[in-house]
């Protein structure tokens, strides 16, 4: 049977929720290839991102817009490497020998 205890080692809030409720979770114990991907697609769409804005000139952008764009870059970045870590977590340990 699982405990509230094991469901919060489990379903990991991630760190950018704006509310004392969380509602985006890591799944701790999915598959470490599944959560591998998916910090790909985030950790690549942050890249992706950077790269447009390093190509463009930002006296062209509103400045309304920058903290939009950094906060874009924030969200995508900082869950990426949660998904990160929890999929480093989970990948079977190996030994130098």
């Amino acid at each position: 049977m699982n405990t509230r205890h094991s469901l919060t080692d489990r379903y990991r809030p991630l760190k950018t929720s704006y509310s004392d409720t969380p509602v985006l979770v890591i799944d701790t114990e999915a598959n470490p290839h599944e959560i591998l991907d998916a910090a790909r697609q985030r950790i690549r769409a942050a890249s992706d991102l950077l790269e447009t804005l390093y190509c463009l000139c930002f006296k062209q952008a509103d400045v309304k817009d920058i903290p939009n764009i950094v906060n874009a870059l924030y969200l995508l970045t900082q869950d990426g490497c949660e998904l990160l870590e929890i999929a480093r977590q989970r990948l079977p340990k190996t030994t130098a020998g």
